[in-house]
């Protein structure tokens, strides 16, 4: 047995970073090295960590790009805390990253871009590689990678540009190594992305690829040796799914199975942009994209849409929504089904375009002039956006109302493996149409729902007049004080009365007792781990995750009131812990960060045991 299969480690999970300049190509090396995971049946979440600038200037501290992916044997629910291996391509990527990587962590330094110049680009007045501190804090691996790769691509005729680019493949081969990944999807992707049109490109990525990988066997050099324990899975077929990936499927399924058209009005915005991408993609679906001149007019071609029969749907992100505050008003007058998909994003104003945030509740429930209730969805994890979309459908169809459906940043550029549902687990959304020759009356309402009956206009018999003004109920154009006053409450009741279709909501843990952490979105996966590790720890520490926002569960309130505390992380200044505190007049426990990134684990166990 040699001296490296001596040293090979066994682990349960790992979480490996990736940095660079953003030309360096570690997005795309670390969704590679996901993909080669989850071929082997890993559990992984990764996130992708990029700059707002499209290209800020090489070697600058604003211009590193990372990539971060936490594999392992059993379900894993977010990127990780902390790193247990960084790469980094040069100065900068490491100052900005330093701090992400565990004491006694594998860091892996690209010496080659150590130069005066990009070291004075990153602002270090010394040579960061000289200090004894980072040797004794680390393990640090230092690799020339820009002359192995000059070597490693001797023999292959392309520009010298083109080879050093070829340097981020050297980088995942080593790391392929480390943690016993197989090349061969990886090959099998170059081979697909380059060979037909260049070649030569292809040669060099692939070479460049096993060179990192043989240096990972060079016995002189001391590089640790892990494998990651097998997972079991259950029987399906899987694919690595981001959130607007996700959502654009759950929105395909929600129009197939609701036996309508997909009209999606998008005008392209950070981060929701993938999502009309995606859908552009599926016309074989009947899904018709409209890319608007703005975020007016794109809202205004689905609530169009919507009026016509079709599934009407509008992506945007929380700048875009302000800007839709209006039209959206009109599809609550008007009491048509519409889905706006808002993926939030840290602001305000353009604020911090590619970070995440979860600070657009308010403004979804609230923002708007007059009584104008819409319904609130939130998804929780990159492939849980599928079924929130469905649902986000669901409702907008049976009770003809428009619903907001939150994701966020994290969620949108964020993957995980996700087991394809088969078609008949997914629910039947079609709503009984209006048959021909019976009387239409355009607000007579279910008296269960109170939903009003929908015609599809332009056939003989359904002439309606719709529009923003106040109807009665026979759609007659009213300024009737009254009859106004009317209409604001039945359509208030009618958001209320969604709750009548709810599950209860769930309680993870003791159903009473010390402590309920309360959460809603994406901070389920650090919450989730929190409070599992607590309980794993014999503390008294129960968790609800929401879903659906307005209207709230029907015995959120009583659940909350069997607790002595009741704590609520958001990634915003405490805006799900405000409507908490005013509907159930509980008093809420508001933990809270506003810094572009998701909750840690740890921080949030540390935050929750001041109420234990």
């Amino acid at each position: 047995m040699s001296k490296k299969q001596e040293k090979l480690l066994e682990k349960d999970s790992v979480v490996v970073r990736f940095a660079g300049d953003s030309g360096d190509g570690m997005q795309t090396v670390g969704e590679l090295f996901s993909d080669a995971s989850a071929l082997l049946g890993d559990s992984i979440v990764t996130f992708p960590d990029f700059p707002s600038e499209i290209r800020a200037p090489v070697g600058s501290l604003p211009g590193v790009s990372g990539f971060q992916v936490h594999i392992g044997s059993r379900k894993v629910l977010t990127p990780g805390d902390k790193a247990d291996a960084l790469v980094v391509m040069n100065p900068a990527a490491l100052k900005v990253n330093i701090n992400e990587l565990e004491p006694k962590g594998l860091l892996v330094i690209n010496t080659g871009n150590f130069t005066p110049a990009n070291l004075k680009k990153a602002q270090y007045e010394t040579n960061p590689l000289e200090d004894p501190a980072l040797d004794e804090k680390f393990h640090v691996l230092k690799v020339d990678i820009n002359a192995l790769v000059t070597e490693a691509l001797k023999d292959v005729s392309i520009k010298p540009a083109l080879k050093s680019r070829s340097k981020n493949f050297f980088a995942l081969g080593m790391t392929y190594w480390v943690y016993s990944r197989p090349l061969d999807a990886t090959l099998e992707w170059i081979e697909a992305k380059w060979r037909e049109k260049l070649p030569l490109v292809a040669d060099a990525n692939a070479l460049a690829l096993k060179a990192g990988y043989i240096v990972g066997e060079n016995k002189d050099l001391d590089i640790p040796h892990y494998t990651v324990q097998k997972r079991p899975l259950e029987d399906g077929t899987y694919r690595k799914i981001t959130g607007n990936e996700a959502t654009a499927l759950g929105l395909i399924a929600a129009s197939e199975n609701s036996w309508r058209d997909l009209v999606l009005g998008s005008y392209p915005i950070t981060p929701a942009t993938p999502i009309l991408e995606t859908l552009s993609k599926h016309r074989n679906f009947n899904v018709k994209t409209v890319q608007a001149e703005d975020e007016i007019a794109a809202i205004g071609v689905a609530i169009g849409a919507s009026f016509a029969g079709a599934l009407g749907v509008t992506s945007t992100s929380g700048p875009g929504l302000c800007l839709k505050s209006e039209a959206l008003g009109l599809a609550v007058i008007t009491e048509l089904p519409l889905v706006v998909v808002n993926v939030q994003r840290g602001g305000p104003s353009t604020g911090l375009p590619t970070k995440t945030e979860q600070a657009d509740l308010l403004q979804t429930l609230y923002g708007r002039n007059g009584e104008s209730p819409v319904a609130v969805v939130a998804a929780n994890s990159p492939s849980d956006c599928f079924e929130t979309a469905i649902e986000a459908a669901r409702i907008a169809l049976k009770y003809r109302t428009p619903v907001v459906m939150l994701s966020d940043t994290y969620l949108a550029n964020g993957s995980e493996p996700w087991k394809i549902p088969t078609v008949t687990e997914i629910p039947d959304l079609s709503v009984e149409p209006i048959k021909p020759g019976e009387e239409y009356v355009p607000y007579k309402r279910d008296p269960k729902t109170l939903a009003r009956r929908l015609a599809i206009p332009g056939r003989p018999g359904f002439e309606h007049r719709i529009g923003g003004l106040e109807k009665t109920e026979l759609g007659q154009v009213s300024y009737d004080a009254e009859n106004h006053e009317k209409m604001c409450r039945l359509r208030a009741e009618k958001i209320e009365r969604i709750a009548d279709s709810l599950s209860p909501c769930k309680v993870v843990g003791e159903e009473s007792g010390k402590v309920l952490v309360v959460g809603w979105g994406s901070t389920y996966g650090s919450i989730t781990m929190a409070v599992e590790r607590l309980q794993a720890e014999g503390l008294p520490v129960s968790q609800v995750h929401l879903r659906h926002l307005n209207p709230f569960p029907k015995n959120l309130g009583e659940v909350m009131k069997k607790f002595d505390h009741v704590v609520v992380p958001e990634l915003n200044l405490g805006q799900l812990s405000m409507v908490l505190r005013a509907k159930y007049l509980v008093d809420v426990k508001s933990v809270n960060k506003v810094q572009g990134r998701a909750f840690l684990i740890a921080e949030l166990m540390e935050e929750i045991k001041h109420y234990l």
